[in-house]
């Protein structure tokens, strides 16, 4: 129970549309979403195909708590080969659209080949039907949205889609879904827009059973409570993911103009309480909180732009509210690119929800050039006549449209940061590892968060570890390897229940086993989630090390490893690596290239 057993797979090289039984023998080895997924997708296809072809997979994968009465129970994954990374790619997100699709039935949507021409898939429960999606083609998700819903007179619908950014290639082009959250990472929307399919549409009415329904609700109101009571979930809830931005400025570990420094001057200006104090105009730039599907903590943010700022004077399509800024779209429009106009940030941002793309790699994308522009390696000649300099606001903006429309210099950004430095003869510049950019904490500072990002399957990657406390107590490279491991394993679980990851600040791995246990068949336990998780990534590394990764990709910037940081409470340090590296592999049971032992594989199943 609580699965729903059943597997929708479309062909859209043959356009055929088939159900098939979910492999239960799978679902109690790799849970759901993330896990089971990527076994999905490590069974499904040859990892050393290329990314945009028709022989890879795109698996849209929920959890067996996704639709339950837990808290934060909208999740859902997109698995996949990234474009950007050429390794596993497992995107999360929220919204409302993945309890929809479980809700009509389905814990897993396998998407295979290549349509022939431009395609949306529209899902109401048992009926599943491929359109043409010609007239859709070449438009932006907030268009594509409105559009299917209409044509179907259902506004009950649920809508993921991709902007141009996907259909062009755009190499870390997202899948946006309910207008302003996303499948983010890793370029899972090129992988869409490269099987011409524009969209999903889901409505869902069957629900969700569980296996123990009163056993269920009495742990739903444990956890609901434990979620409620805890001030770091209050946190979330008041200020949003944007609170880290002043604890990283005061330590020293925020990215500010591409990594060249790790303090910046502007923060005051694009903080949580610059969102909520009026400018000149009498204008405030946040509006309200707001929630996921059964999400007991509302940490998403929803914001409006001066309508006398220049990025939209003269543009009414911009005068309404979307998505305002959490820490990471603060850190890549505001910090790494020096900018501190938070109204620019905002439409950036906006932007980013249009065009379908992955803010993070495109500000980091965008700092990289203008390190380069700076170095006079490019010039105006190259960037359409912009000055890209850093704390050029209207440059961002600039970028920002031209990337999702993939116009202009766009084209080049649109590359991500590795490929473009490499074009330039500069990949020392490109902060990036696997290809996938850096979120908005540097090594220097955090160690352990170096390590996560070097090992992180998907490419750096702050949401697949968590050593940040350790971090933040001793700065050394000492005991980080441990923490590091454990925790990775502890949220590979975690993204495979269905559930959010913020509730991890509030809840222990024995709250996520009580809930599966009572809503799953088998016997769920803590020690049985640890095991799980190690298993999945061992899973996911099995897929990198078969697509061609080696120990060489678990590896960080020279000047994260060279250049000391230049201020903060890490002023004179660099990211000590190496050290940590060995003793990961050691706990991990992988030889000293980076691949499981045998012993390891037969321990866990693999």
């Amino acid at each position: 129970m609580s699965w729903q057993n059943n597997v929708l797979r479309v062909n859209l090289t043959e356009g055929s549309i088939t159900t098939e039984p979910l492999n239960m023998q799978w679902a109690q080895e790799y849970l759901g979403e993330r896990g089971l997924a990527t076994k999905y997708l490590i069974e499904g296809m040859d990892p050393r195909a290329d990314a945009m072809s028709p022989e890879n997979m795109l698996i849209f994968a929920t959890g067996p708590l996704t639709g339950t009465m837990s808290s934060t129970s909208g999740r859902f994954a997109v698995v996949t080969k990234g474009p950007l990374t050429n390794a596993i790619a497992c995107s999360n997100s929220g919204g409302k659209f993945g309890a929809s699709l479980k809700f009509a039935g389905y814990d897993m949507l396998i998407l295979e080949g290549k349509s022939p021409k431009p395609v949306y898939l529209h899902i109401v429960d048992d009926e599943v039907t491929l359109h043409d999606a010609d007239d859709l083609w070449g438009t932006t998700v907030w268009h594509t949205e409105e559009a299917i819903k209409e044509r179907h007179n259902d506004p009950q619908l649920k809508v993921a889609s991709i902007g141009v950014a996907g259909e062009k290639g755009v190499r870390y082009a997202c899948i946006v879904n309910d207008l302003h959250r996303a499948a983010g990472r890793s370029g899972v929307g090129a992988v869409m827009g490269a099987k011409n399919l524009k969209a999903i549409a889901a409505h869902g009415t069957k629900g969700v059973t569980v296996k123990d329904m009163p056993r269920f609700m009495d742990t739903v109101k444990r956890t609901w409570k434990k979620l409620a009571d805890d001030p770091a979930r209050e946190e979330l809830t008041e200020l949003g993911t944007n609170a880290m931005i002043d604890s990283m400025q005061e330590f020293g570990g925020l990215p500010t103009n591409n990594f060249q420094k790790v303090q910046f001057e502007g923060t005051s200006k694009i903080n949580p309480e610059a969102m909520v104090t009026p400018n000149a105009n009498g204008h405030t730039n946040l509006i309200t909180n707001k929630a996921c599907f059964g999400c007991t903590i509302a940490c998403g943010r929803i914001a409006h732009i001066d309508q006398n700022h220049f990025s939209i004077v003269n543009r009414k399509e911009y005068w309404h509210a979307s998505g305002g800024l959490e820490y990471e779209t603060a850190y890549a429009f505001g910090p790494v690119v020096g900018v501190d106009d938070i109204d620019a940030l905002t439409f950036a941002g906006y932007l980013m929800n249009e065009h379908g793309m992955d803010p993070i790699s495109f500000g980091a994308t965008l700092a990289a050039a203008m390190e380069l522009f700076e170095m006079g390696i490019i010039t105006v000649a190259d960037t359409d006549g912009v000055a890209l300099n850093f704390g050029n606001a209207e440059a961002l903006t600039i970028m920002a449209e031209k990337t999702g429309k993939y116009e202009g210099f766009g084209q080049i950004l649109a590359l991500g940061s590795k490929r473009m430095c490499e074009k330039y003869g500069h990949p020392e510049v490109s902060m990036a590892v696997k290809g996938q950019e850096f979120a908005g904490y540097d090594s220097r500072a955090l160690p352990g968060m170096g390590l996560g990002y070097a090992t992180s399957n998907r490419g750096a990657c702050h949401l697949k570890h968590d050593v940040f406390a350790q971090d933040m107590e001793d700065q050394s490279a000492k005991g980080k390897a441990e923490p590091c491991k454990t925790s990775q394993d502890a949220i590979a679980t975690i993204d495979s229940t269905g559930l959010c990851l913020f509730t991890s600040g509030s809840w222990d791995l024995s709250d996520y086993a009580d809930q599966i246990d009572a809503a799953c068949a088998g016997e769920w336990t803590t020690e049985r989630l640890e095991q799980t998780g190690e298993r999945i990534w061992n899973l996911e590394r099995q897929f990198n090390l078969a697509a061609g990764l080696t120990r060489a990709d678990d590896t960080l910037p020279p000047r994260l490893l060279n250049d000391p940081a230049p201020s903060g409470t890490a002023k004179g340090r660099v990211c000590e690596l190496t050290t940590m590296l060995d003793e990961y592999y050691e706990l991990r049971g992988w030889n000293q290239q980076g691949e499981p032992t045998e012993a390891t594989i037969n321990r866990l199943g693999l």
